[in-house]
């Protein structure tokens, strides 16, 4: 099938995760982000304050949600089996990964009901982290250019992603628009996290 959405899960989210980037760009705060009743525009320090919200805690939020990638990728290598000890797999599996003790998961295995709804996502919950580094690299493309909405970089992301559907592999698609395939460091760098040390 040829469809918009007839494409793997990680690509498939790309698109619409993509727009949120521009929802920070200061020409769409400026004219959108204003009080109810006087219409002005949200002052500059209050803009700030709650931009800088955006990277609070990430490096918490990057650890829980990957030890549950993990830990659906661990049981789904498991050998069909009709009993498994949840708690002693979950505590080898974390205890594997250096997981914090501070730190508990999004998801404990008994509820994690996402990893059993049908074929498309066992396996596959990293796929939501790969399509937030796939839409953070895709809207580094517009910043390098020095222009949120620069229009030769657009057309390259109609031509090649919002158009294209399944019509080519989605890596190759990306690669066309990009000119390379995706890499890590814009994702970092939107969570705060690419100065960590």
């Amino acid at each position: 099938m040829l469809a918009g959405t007839a494409v793997p899960s990680d690509f498939v989210e790309l698109p619409s995760q993509l727009y949120e980037h521009w929802l920070e760009v200061p020409e769409i705060l400026q004219k959108y982000a204003r009080h109810a009743r006087t219409g002005e525009p949200m002052p500059q320090d209050l803009l700030d304050r709650v931009l800088a919200t955006r990277t609070f805690n990430q490096g918490f939020a990057l650890v829980e949600y990957t030890s549950c990638a993990i830990l659906d990728l661990d049981v789904h290598a498991l050998p069909q089996s009709t009993t498994l000890d949840v708690d002693a797999f979950e505590k080898q599996a974390l205890d594997r990964i250096h997981m914090p003790a501070e730190l508990v998961m999004r998801h404990r295995l008994p509820h994690f009901q996402h990893l059993f709804s049908g074929g498309g996502y066992a396996a596959a919950y990293y796929s939501y982290m790969w399509s937030e580094v796939l839409d953070a690299d895709a809207f580094a493309a517009f910043e390098e250019t020095g222009d949120p909405f620069d229009p030769k970089t657009a057309q390259r992301l109609r031509d090649y992603i919002y158009g294209a559907g399944n019509l080519r592999d989605p890596g190759e698609a990306y690669k066309a628009f990009r000119g390379r395939l995706p890499t890590v460091d814009a994702l970092l760098k939107k969570r705060g996290i690419d100065q960590a040390a």
